[in-house]
């Protein structure tokens, strides 16, 4: 038996093409579920943002239908001073003109003319506006974040006996995390005994003004680094620059930094105010790399400068070190609950014998799954290192 012919004409077939490819467009391949998800996430952030603005203990104090009504017009004045005074006022108009939909008659007849699709054009001609402003803005970022991307690396250096991974996701388009691993430049006569430097950076704050510094402390990093000065010397000129430019402390930064002799996998380091690093042995055996000072930036009551003391391990081959900023475990789900360094602790003693990349795929892969569809709120950036015989 002859298989039944698609009857359906062509140009119907092709119609139902076309719309089936406009939706994959635009919604990007997503399900119904994932949108929805994706909509609630960017709703909760968008009322985060204009619920700052609003007095809510004044509004506590009224009954309970004045206080949602007061509640919504509050609401609705933060996202209209948010405009412009031209758009307010078109803002304005157009919803005045959705909710009473005026009639224009024309002269004696009986002809009238409802306006409250001008209303409605007026809210797409903002939409347009605003949607303007934002691919320019957009278009910004992108820019700075192309820049940003040139002061990290993108893979990792080649050293004997070193796997080493590492990854960064911004909160927005530019981000104030910063992650580092280079060979130290050395005299020729000494350049294959090159110590491998390790630094994880966060600058205090999201978004373009912790981006630039975060550019400046690279930038002073790689400069530092190129001279002879030892670890102890770097952490004090980068804490000296750092509080000349940390407006008053409101900008510090934490950061680890390492420096690893390749040939006898000793490490020395310092972490300034930053998350202290985990080091999981061979053996299962957990240990916490906290020894430094405070973060770089914070206001002194002296001039002398602050002692960071560096600390030593030796690092021994199926040892896993794992270097990581705050945004990891303050990561949150749908329901505000933090992911917490409990958990990653949990994961990373389980962690089999793998590569690097394979680590920090399971940890960024589990974070995935316990955030869901939350919106991130800080920058997540990992470091993992492996050494190995």
């Amino acid at each position: 038996m002859f298989p039944r012919a698609n009857l359906e004409p062509a140009p119907k077939r092709k119609r139902w093409q076309r719309v089936r490819d406009f939706w994959a467009r635009v919604t990007e391949g997503l399900e119904i579920s994932e949108l929805w998800g994706q909509f609630k996430s960017e709703a909760h952030a968008s009322y985060g943002l204009y619920s700052q603005d609003v007095d809510w203990d004044s509004l506590q104090k009224e009954k309970n239908i004045r206080r949602y009504f007061l509640s919504a017009w509050a609401l609705f004045q933060a996202l209209l001073m948010k405009l412009s005074p031209a758009r307010r006022v078109l803002l304005l108009v157009a919803v005045l003109l959705l909710l009473f939909q005026p009639d224009i008659r024309f002269g004696a007849t009986d002809v009238t003319l409802g306006l409250g699709w001008v209303g409605a054009a007026i809210l797409f001609v903002l939409l347009a506006l605003e949607l303007g402003d934002r691919v320019t803005m957009k278009r910004d970022l992108e820019i700075a974040r192309e820049i940003q991307q040139w002061l990290v690396p993108d893979h990792p250096p080649l050293v004997s006996g070193m796997d080493i991974a590492f990854a960064t996701r911004p909160q927005n388009t530019v981000a104030g995390d910063y992650y580092d691993a280079f060979l130290r430049p050395l005299p020729a006569a000494d350049s294959a005994n090159s110590p491998l430097f390790v630094a994880v950076a966060d600058v205090a704050g999201k978004s373009v003004p912790a981006a630039l510094l975060m550019a400046t402390f690279q930038a002073s990093l790689r400069a530092l680094s190129a001279t002879p000065a030892s670890l102890d010397e770097i952490v004090v000129v980068l804490n000296r620059y750092a509080r000349a430019t940390s407006l008053e402390g409101r900008r510090f930064t934490t950061a680890f930094l390492a420096e690893i002799n390749p040939q006898t996998r000793e490490m020395k380091f310092v972490n300034a105010g930053h998350n202290d690093p985990i080091l999981r042995r061979a053996s299962g055996q957990i240990e916490r790399l906290s020894t430094g000072g405070p973060p770089f930036g914070l206001p002194l009551f002296s001039e002398n400068d602050i002692p960071y003391p560096s600390g030593h391990v030796q690092l021994e081959p199926g040892d896993l070190l794992f270097i990581f900023t705050d945004g990891l475990v303050e990561a949150v789900d749908e329901t505000g609950q933090e992911y917490r360094e409990a958990r990653l602790l949990s994961l990373l003693r389980t962690a089999p014998p793998e590569t690097a990349a394979e680590t920090l795929k399971r940890v960024l892969s589990d974070v995935n799954r316990f955030v869901g569809f939350a919106r991130q709120h800080d920058d997540i950036t990992c470091l993992v290192l492996r050494p190995s015989a």
